[in-house]
């Protein structure tokens, strides 16, 4: 065994963890919690109290 088929092996073994983390993220169990994620940055927690934009607090 040479170099070369390592290099084979290894390449073979790479292509076929990418596959697994693609069916991973494309899968349908996971939807839900990826919607859930992407909700997030839009999501308010709480109005804030006070002024609004532009008012100084002393």
């Amino acid at each position: 065994m040479d170099i070369n088929d390592l290099r084979s092996i290894f390449t073979v073994l790479v292509f076929g963890a990418f596959i697994g983390i693609v069916a991973w993220a494309y899968s349908s169990k996971r939807k839900q919690a990826f919607d859930e994620a992407a909700r997030l940055p839009l999501d308010d927690d709480a109005p804030a109290a006070g002024g609004g934009a532009g008012q100084q607090h002393n």
